[in-house]
């Protein structure tokens, strides 16, 4: 293939963007890039950066919430869709004490035979985020 690829984000909507840019902000340093509006869609959006890393906030008017399967990493996997973002970290043992004692919603920390460890949590509206184990990338 030619097309070069580069990963510039992930897009979560959320029923209060307030509220959830700071969550990404206390639990995790994403700073706000910008804000706008998509009005065809009712629409505010935040971009938010950390690093390279973004990812999009969007707050609907009349959004639905998260249905209780989406919110468990193994459930979630029956409905089609996107399913979760995940960031490489130097060691799950490392995050998961800093999360714990910033009052995370741990799903699970896995640490599975012949599989890089891992981390579930949810955000404050439930959405899973994966963090997995990648020390060689540092």
């Amino acid at each position: 293939m030619t097309i070069e690829l580069k990963f510039h984000h992930g897009g979560i909507s959320v029923p209060d963007l307030e509220a959830s840019i700071r969550w990404y902000h206390d639990m995790l340093g994403f700073e706000v890039e910008n804000r706008f509006e998509i009005p065809s869609a009712r629409a505010r959006v935040a971009m938010i950066k950390r690093g390279p890393l973004r990812m999009e906030l969007f707050e609907v008017e009349d959004g639905k919430p998260l249905p209780d399967d989406r919110r468990v990493p193994d459930r979630d996997l029956q409905t089609h869709g996107n399913k979760h973002v995940c960031f490489g970290i130097r060691s799950v043992e490392q995050a998961e004490q800093e999360l714990r004692a910033k009052g995370a919603d741990i799903v699970f920390v896995g640490r599975l035979k012949d599989l890089a460890p891992n981390i579930f949590m949810r955000d404050n509206s439930g959405n899973l985020i994966e963090f997995i184990e990648q020390p060689d990338l540092w």
